[in-house]
């Protein structure tokens, strides 16, 4: 037994007296967690949020639904597809949403599909009916809104989904500058990794730090991120801009912002050539692709700053700069002051 293990176990034994457990001496766990897995989830945000409930509801990594427990149900208990093409198998079809503390809604790339079984919605309704907070992790926030559950409250989303969230939901507000939102009684989470930390944020509200701790152990991860943390996101605010040729062009930038794209190779993915691709730039944006794409990394760079602990030439490279001192140069110019003094200051 390691010492990891011995501290755990000496937990366990303290959060096992009725003094240190739940009110009353009770044996129930203390977190409750429903997921409903649908069609193309992603299967990371889902194993990253209940691996972390794992890992904190026992002690030595044993698994046991002590101090946490959940079930995986489907609609019908029918087994669900993930993303990457990896099925599960939910142990259940929905039962009686009064018996969670929260049920998580775990999307992924269906998210457009809008055939959606009333029988579902009508689920999420009763749970919400009844006092049980919803979790959207991923694009389970589209359903939650389809079930007109949101109201008024923010709601985050990954920044890749931004657009069509907003398109096919433009009364609720959606933002991408944190990892997940809190409004109470509805959690939305912008997925993949993000799920980890607000698995951690749960624990450490119904079960308390040292178990949230334990799981960062077991998991090797540095620490618990706050909610409030920006998503690593950039891309440009396209809306109003109906060039599809654009919008495609962009996401293409979006995407390669460590590897940048020739305006070649830019052109080609869109379908047209690249003096083509500058005019409808500069009629869209007033700039062309090159200083689009730029600008992009370099609003990466300096988010790296702030948020990494990497030096400045491993910022250079991970934006596609070929040294330090061009990505110095180019930074600059941009913000009017060095990488340097931007890490010291954080004033722009």
């Amino acid at each position: 037994m390691n010492i990891s293990d011995m501290a755990d176990d000496a937990y366990e034994i303290t959060c096992r007296s009725p003094s240190k457990a739940n009110p009353g001496g009770s044996s129930e766990p203390r977190l409750r967690v429903g997921f409903i897995l649908l069609h193309q989830f992603t299967l990371a945000a889902f194993s990253g949020f209940i691996d972390a409930l794992r890992l904190a509801a026992d002690h030595g990594g044993r698994s046991r639904q002590v101090h946490a427990a959940w079930k995986v149900m489907s609609l019908g208990g029918l087994p669900r597809r993930s993303s990457c093409g990896v099925e599960v198998h939910p142990s259940s079809d929905l039962v009686d949403p009064a018996s969670f503390d929260y049920i998580a809604v775990c999307g992924g790339n269906d998210y457009l599909n809008v055939k959606i079984p009333e029988t579902l919605l009508d689920y999420l309704r009763e749970a919400a009916a009844n006092g049980v907070r919803l979790v959207g992790i991923c694009t389970g926030t589209f359903l939650i809104a389809q079930a007109r559950l949101v109201g008024d409250r923010k709601v985050c989303v990954h920044w890749n989904v931004l657009d069509a969230f907003r398109e096919r939901f433009p009364r609720i507000k959606a933002v991408v500058d944190r990892l997940f939102i809190d409004e109470g009684d509805l959690i939305t989470c912008a997925g993949s990794t993000a799920a980890i930390d607000l698995g951690l944020y749960l624990i450490t509200r119904h079960c308390g730090r040292d178990k949230a701790q334990q799981a960062v152990r077991h998991m090797m991860l540095q620490d618990i991120r706050p909610a409030a943390m920006p998503q690593a996101h950039f891309y440009a605010n396209l809306d109003g801009i109906h060039d599809v040729r654009v919008r495609q062009a962009a996401q293409f930038i979006e995407q390669r912002l460590d590897t940048p794209p020739s305006i070649d190779a830019i052109a080609r993915y869109v379908g047209i050539g690249s003096r083509q691709l500058e005019r409808i730039f500069h009629s869209a944006l007033g700039v062309g692709p090159a200083a689009f794409q730029r600008s992009l990394r370099l609003e990466y760079g300096r988010w790296l700053l702030r948020n990494s602990s990497r030096t400045i030439t491993e910022v250079a490279i991970d934006t596609g700069f070929a040294d330090g001192a061009h990505f110095s140069r180019d930074f600059k110019s941009a913000f009017g002051c060095s990488p340097r003094e931007f890490r010291q200051n954080g004033t722009i």
